[in-house]
C-alpha cells in the first residue's frame, strides 16, 4: 500500500519532512558566504518540488546519490528570500526496487507525433519551388528517416528535451515563418520553410532515446548534427534530375550557419536574409520553450518567484499574466 503524503505546494515553514521519498531532479555544489560548503538540490514528486539544502556532510552525501534517484529525506521547512525549502538533515538513496520512478514524475504534454507530421507533410505540399519541395519531401517521407522524426527529440537538455520535441519544434518553427514571410514580403518562404524542417533534421541521426535517457550518439559525436543534414542534402540532390547547384550551396549554408555565431557552433555566420531569419527563429522558438517549460515546473511550487536560473541568469515572475486584465 502507497503512502500518501502532502502535496509539496502546502507544506509550510517549521514544518518537518520525516523519511519521505523524493525524486532528484538537480544536484549542484556551492559555497556559502562564509566558506562553508552546500548541496542545492531540487527534488519533487507528482505533486511538485522544492529546493532542499544539505550543510552537514556535504561531500559523503552528494557522492551518495545521482540526479535522477529516488531519495528518502528527514528535515524541516524554511522559508529563506520569500522561498522555501527543506533544510536536509538526513539522506539516504532509496534501495533498488523501492519505488516506483514514475510515480515521482510530473505527467508532460502527451504529442500526436502522426499528426505533427501529417501537418508538415501538408506544409511542404503547398511550396511553390518544385525542386526545394521535391527535396524536403524525399528526405521526411524516407522511411529511415520519417520513423526516427517521429520519436526524435530536438536537444538532449535545453529545449524540446523529448519524444516528439524535433517535429514540435520543426511545426511550431513553420508557423512563425508563416507569419514572418506574409510580413516581410521580400523574404523566400520556401528557403524558409527548408530551413526550419532542415536546420536540426540531423538531429534523427545526432541523438538516441533509450529508456526515456536522450544520449548522443557515436555517429551524432563524431559529425554532428549540421554536417550529417549537409549530406542528407548531398545524397538527396543528386537523386533529382536537374537540381540546382546553387541552390544546394543556398541549402547547405543555411543549415550551417543557423546558430548565428561562431562561438555558438556554426561554421559559418548567416550571410543572407533567409539564412538570418532561420538562425533568428530557432533561437527564439528554442529559448521560449527553454523558459515556458521552467515556470510551468516551478509553478508546482506555489511561489510567485522562481529559483535563480543560471543558463538565462536570473529569477522569473511566476504569476500567468494571460487575459489577467481582459
Amino acid at each position: 500500500m502507497k503512502t500518501e503524503y502532502a502535496a509539496i505546494k502546502t507544506l509550510q515553514d517549521k514544518d518537518t519532512v520525516q523519511d519521505r521519498p523524493f525524486l532528484v531532479k538537480d544536484k549542484v555544489k556551492g559555497m556559502g558566504k562564509n566558506g562553508r560548503p552546500f548541496l542545492s538540490l531540487l527534488i519533487g514528486d507528482k505533486t511538485g518540488h522544492i529546493d532542499a539544502r544539505v550543510w552537514d556532510r556535504v561531500e559523503e552525501i552528494a557522492d551518495s546519490f545521482d540526479i535522477g534517484d529516488i531519495v528518502l529525506i528527514k528535515g524541516q521547512i524554511q522559508v529563506y528570500l520569500n522561498r522555501k525549502q527543506v533544510i536536509v538533515h538526513k539522506l539516504e538513496r532509496a534501495i533498488d526496487g523501492q519505488f516506483q520512478k514514475e510515480d515521482f514524475v510530473i505527467e508532460g504534454r502527451k504529442i500526436d507525433t502522426h499528426a505533427l507530421f501529417s501537418e508538415l507533410v501538408s506544409i511542404v505540399n503547398k511550396l511553390e519551388s518544385n525542386p526545394i519541395k521535391q527535396l524536403i519531401l524525399d528526405s521526411i517521407q524516407d522511411e529511415e528517416i520519417k520513423n526516427l522524426l517521429l520519436k526524435a527529440p530536438a536537444a538532449k537538455t535545453i529545449h524540446h528535451a523529448h519524444r516528439g520535441g524535433l517535429l514540435e519544434h520543426v511545426i511550431s518553427i513553420c508557423g512563425l515563418m508563416k507569419s514572418i514571410s506574409l510580413h516581410y514580403k521580400f523574404v523566400n518562404y520556401d528557403l524558409l520553410i527548408f530551413g526550419a524542417i532542415f536546420h536540426d533534421l540531423g538531429k534523427v541521426w545526432e541523438l538516441d532515446i533509450n529508456n526515456d535517457q536522450i544520449q548522443y550518439s557515436h555517429k551524432g559525436r563524431l559529425l554532428g548534427h549540421m554536417q550529417l543534414a549537409c549530406e542528407l542534402i548531398d545524397r538527396k540532390a543528386q537523386r533529382i534530375l536537374g537540381f540546382p547547384e546553387d541552390l544546394k550551396e543556398i541549402m547547405k549554408h543555411i543549415v550551417l550557419s543557423h546558430h548565428g555565431k561562431l562561438e555558438y557552433g556554426s561554421p559559418v555566420r548567416p550571410y543572407f536574409m533567409e539564412a538570418i531569419l532561420v538562425a533568428m527563429v530557432d533561437d527564439l522558438d528554442s529559448k521560449v520553450d527553454t523558459i515556458q517549460n521552467f515556470i510551468e515546473s516551478e509553478r508546482q511550487t506555489g511561489e510567485s518567484w522562481s529559483r535563480y536560473n543560471e543558463h538565462f541568469d536570473r529569477y522569473f515572475y511566476l504569476d500567468n499574466l494571460k487575459g489577467r486584465w481582459t
